[in-house]
């Protein structure tokens, strides 16, 4: 599936799509803050598209007009959520390219993403979480009308080794606003 915003096309990983996620996902400003390691080659990018990215509902974010991914987003129904959701319920993942901060690209992604989950794919509750230290992550949820709902600190994060605090939010179909 395609998904499309003013800006922005949200399309399926591609395998070709390596070298790009390579350029911003060895970026130590972006994987750590999200929660998996410093990409280390255009090897180590090729087998997470393969075997990360191309799960159903991820979706490499690209500017219209262009075809080169500057992020990702993803959302995780159900059980392949993180946070262990029913399956009427979806977690929503992001993350862009240093060089594309600050420009709102994000919440416009994850506004597509939200009416994609709500219109099409009739869920009726989405959750997103940030890592403690993450200001950016937390100001594009509040932004698409996520609140805040609880905390869990002291969390083993594997990905990195370490333990986290992670801040979650919710939105309701109910209280989305198109």
């Amino acid at each position: 599936m395609i998904l499309k915003t003013k800006r922005l096309v949200l399309r399926p990983w591609k395998e070709t799509d390596a070298e790009e996620l390579y350029k911003y996902a060895s970026d130590p400003k972006i994987g750590p803050i999200s929660g998996w390691p410093v990409h280390t080659s255009m090897d180590n990018s090729l087998e997470i598209i393969k075997n990360v990215l191309s799960k159903p509902e991820v979706y490499a974010v690209t500017l219209k007009g262009e075809d080169n991914a500057i992020g990702s987003i993803g959302l995780m129904i159900g059980d392949a959520s993180n946070i262990k959701l029913p399956d009427n319920e979806g977690e929503i993942g992001y993350w862009v390219g240093v060089p594309y901060w600050g420009r709102g690209i994000m919440p416009e992604a994850v506004n597509e993403l939200i009416r994609h989950a709500f219109e099409d794919l009739n869920l009726e509750k989405l959750w997103c979480g940030y890592f403690e230290s993450n200001t950016k992550s937390k100001r594009v949820q509040e932004k698409c009308g996520f609140k805040y709902h609880h905390t869990e600190k002291d969390i083993p994060w594997p990905r990195m080794g370490d333990i986290r605090t992670e801040h979650i939010s919710c939105l309701n179909r109910d209280g989305w606003k198109i």
